[in-house]
């Protein structure tokens, strides 16, 4: 939850501890309890240690990639009769989703491109603001899911950013080819960069 949190657009809300795996134990109004519930431990165990880890590289990620920041709502079409769209759900097997797929009880896992060069924003200096394009994974399933990468062409291959069932950075840069499939493991999501190709 971390991970769609943080990495949604709009402003992410984390309520203080989040980030170290402190717990209410289910008290929502915790205000008046001058104990452990409403205490922090600094004294982080090796897992909570892990989490906030895993929380920073989120936010880093987050900070470096204003895909993952716009301020405008995306369109869901064809920008200014270019081929590019802002953002594109997918279907496990790589193929765009449509109307009807909304209604499918059974889809337990769907992807989301994220066009960086569909940002139409400007930063302070009045520079078009453009990114790197972005696939994010969902898997809700209780099984590893073959989810097949977007291929805009035979050239396209994806830089793994980030897998939440690996939290740590040792599968990240690990590259993989458009158009073939990328095991996503159960209950989690991962996220993929669309490698540049120089000299195109």
């Amino acid at each position: 939850m971390l991970t769609t949190l943080l990495l949604s657009q709009g402003v992410p809300m984390l309520c203080g501890g989040d980030e170290i795996g402190r717990t209410q134990l289910g008290n929502n109004n915790a205000y008046c309890q001058d104990n452990e519930i409403s205490w922090h431990d600094w004294d982080l165990s090796r897992e909570n240690r892990a989490l906030l880890m895993f929380v920073r590289r989120l936010i880093a990620l987050r900070q470096d990639h204003p895909v993952f920041r716009r301020r405008r709502f995306f369109q869901g079409r064809r920008i200014h009769g270019s081929d590019i769209t802002d953002i594109v759900w997918l279907h496990s097997d790589g193929k765009e989703m449509d109307e009807a797929d909304w209604n499918q009880g059974h889809l337990r896992a769907i992807g989301l491109v994220l066009a960086g060069d569909a940002i139409e924003e400007k930063d302070a200096r009045g520079n078009a603001i453009v990114d790197d394009t972005v696939v994010l994974l969902f898997n809700a399933h209780h099984e590893s899911i073959p989810f097949v990468l977007p291929a805009c062409d035979e050239r396209t291959s994806w830089v793994l950013m980030l897998d939440t069932c690996d939290p740590t950075p040792r599968r990240s840069s690990a590259v993989f080819k458009g158009g073939e499939p990328y095991t996503i493991e159960a209950r989690s999501m991962a996220i993929l960069c669309r490698e540049s190709v120089h000299g195109a």
